[in-house]
């Protein structure tokens, strides 16, 4: 059974990215040593990236060519891609691709990008764990890592480790999975 991961960035007062969208902020870390937890490093363990559709449009507007093609990608979307920049399929039904997801046995799921799609997971129970690395900096608005919706869950910290630049890596485990797992 696949682990549902997720590895995201936030800034210290917990924002994904900046207002109007912006990951500018973010960009000024590229060059940063985060070792064994490198995104190339936990890149080589998933073999599905589920992403939602701003997730998508934003990499498709990119001039850089896609980058997740040696894993399997689904977006979450209700509206049709024409033109797909890179292999992709596309799901509609959150429940039913939770349950897709589960029989998978050939490596580890990424939900990339924003705390909607992953929330929608978290509120069903099938977010495994999630590394957040909090970066040294304050936005004061954009997109939340977690969006307000109610949802109450208390994950289990399975590590915490000061890293390069100021950064901090907190990684959890959702309890409703750990005993299962």
């Amino acid at each position: 059974m696949a682990r549902i991961r997720g590895y995201i960035a936030s800034s210290l007062d917990g924002f994904i990215a900046g207002p109007n969208h912006s990951l500018e902020w973010l960009f000024r870390y590229a060059g940063m040593d985060l070792g064994e937890h490198d995104y190339g490093v936990f890149l080589q363990g998933i073999r599905t990236v589920v992403m939602g559709r701003a997730t998508y449009d934003f990499l498709a507007r990119d001039a850089s060519p896609w980058p997740y093609t040696q894993q399997r990608v689904i977006v979450v979307t209700s509206r049709a891609i024409p033109v797909p920049k890179g292999p992709l399929q596309t799901r509609n039904d959150i429940d039913g691709l939770i349950a897709e997801l589960r029989a998978l046995a050939d490596g580890d799921v990424w939900m990339l990008g924003g705390g909607q799609l992953q929330m929608a997971f978290m509120e069903r129970g099938a977010l495994d764990e999630i590394e957040v690395y909090v970066m040294p900096e304050l936005l004061g608005g954009g997109s939340p890592l977690f969006p307000p919706t109610g949802f109450h869950s208390s994950p289990a910290l399975l590590s915490a480790k000061a890293l390069d630049w100021g950064c901090a890596r907190l990684h959890y485990a959702f309890a409703q999975n750990a005993a299962a797992g």
